[in-house]
């Protein structure tokens, strides 16, 4: 009750509750608004609204603490963008060997990481679930704004007008996260042992003096596998898991890889990733993106056009060292939502020859309680930026509820 009762007096004091959408959406808060304690947990906290206005938003640097047994890549970084597209090109090549040759043994790390991070919470206090947060997690090619895009496509506002709080964050080496060496450390096992730690403060109050009982994780593609991960690792971390842009078939990666075309970060976009190293990587143009995420007629140019102003991209240690594991011990419910022509994760149709979705269940959560599944019509792998984003949102939440959370 102490978290309803907080989340309410923060929205009242912000103003926002007999606000006009447009209103909310166009206000940059204060920190006269917001109670100190909401701020506990960020470093240089600032406090907006969110792309719709129906979600009050802390923003700032959450210092995260983990270790993970990484995977010692044998292969030096790339020294230029031939190396790149041909170390590509051998990989994706029939009866490659070259995943096999890169990979040695186990490489313990540890230390202390930045993570650019953000909770919003309903701006109306009616409706506030004050048990639950939504703990959401981007895929490669994209940062924290995959989840907060634009007006009408935002699954924070979704979430909000809905009564969830939802906490997302740029995953390391991406957006205004930390990048160190992305090589040997930006890899999916530190990735996850990152996710495994936020969940904690989030459960315990170490994040905005607030703690839930329950944390669904909500991942899209790289930040499904990584959500995948902990729910085979940590199974006690989630109480349900949401797995976007994810099936058994991954056969269309090649494909999908091949028309993106890795890129060199700082040599692609020098403005924003100038202090990367080659082991950053990212796709050179618009046609690639589109290609990669997008399936037309089901989206908006001016999305795309975003889409593409936001890329991130994938370092050479999450290329080589990622994939699916089997969840064993987790027991919560696992919903799978992918777009209908998902490209690198459905071959691009998702229906063909079969549902490519209902098969998780057996391959990766044989104990899960509960199983379901949705398909958005006429979308590409990045859902949440198609038309169809609102459907799946709406399945999503009812499937929380179904499950009473």
């Amino acid at each position: 009750m102490r978290s309803a009762m907080s989340f309410a007096a923060m929205a009242l004091a912000a103003g926002a509750i007999a606000a006009p959408t447009s209103t909310i959406a166009k206000r940059q808060l204060s920190f006269v608004d917001i109670p100190t304690g909401y701020l506990q947990g960020f470093k240089n906290p600032t406090v907006q609204s969110s792309a719709g206005g129906q979600a009050i938003c802390i923003s700032g640097m959450v210092d995260v603490t983990a270790s993970a047994n990484n995977i010692q890549i044998k292969l030096p970084d790339p020294t230029n963008q031939t190396e790149v597209s041909e170390r590509i090109a051998e990989f994706l090549q029939v009866n490659s060997t070259l995943g096999q040759q890169a990979l040695g043994g186990p490489n313990p790390v540890n230390g202390t990481f930045g993570i650019y991070s953000q909770l919003c919470f309903p701006a109306a206090t009616g409706t506030i679930n004050a048990t639950t947060i939504e703990f959401l997690i981007h895929g490669a090619g994209l940062d924290r704004t995959y989840w907060n895009t634009a007006p009408g496509y935002s699954y924070v506002d979704y979430a909000a007008q809905q009564g969830y709080t939802t906490f997302f964050y740029d995953r390391l080496g991406w957006g205004l996260s930390d990048h160190p060496d992305g090589t040997q450390i930006v890899q999916l096992p530190l990735q996850v042992e990152i996710a495994h730690e936020l969940i904690q403060l989030l459960r315990t109050g170490g994040i905005a003096n607030q703690t839930f009982e329950y944390v669904v994780g909500v991942g899209h593609s790289f930040g499904s596998s990584q959500t995948n991960r902990l729910t085979a690792l940590h199974p006690d971390d989630l109480d349900a898991a949401v797995l976007t842009g994810f099936s058994t078939d991954n056969s269309g990666m090649a494909a999908g890889f091949a028309g993106f075309g890795l890129s060199i970060a700082s040599q692609i976009n020098p403005l924003r990733f100038s202090d990367r190293s080659n082991s950053y990587l990212t796709g050179p143009n618009i046609e690639g993106t589109q290609q990669f995420f997008f399936r037309w007629p089901g989206f908006d140019v001016a999305v795309l056009d975003i889409a593409e102003e936001t890329k991130a991209g994938i370092t050479w240690g999450e290329f080589f060292v990622n994939g699916q594991s089997v969840a064993s011990n987790f027991t919560g419910p696992v919903d799978v939502v992918n777009g209908e022509f998902d490209l690198p994760n459905c071959h691009g149709n998702c229906l063909i020859p079969s549902n490519k979705l209902t098969t998780v269940k057996d391959a990766y959560y044989p104990a899960a309680s509960n199983f379901s599944w949705y398909i958005g019509p006429d979308a590409g792998h990045a859902l949440n930026l198609h038309y169809a984003a609102p459907g799946a949102y709406e399945h999503i939440h009812n499937f929380l509820r179904t499950h009473g959370l």
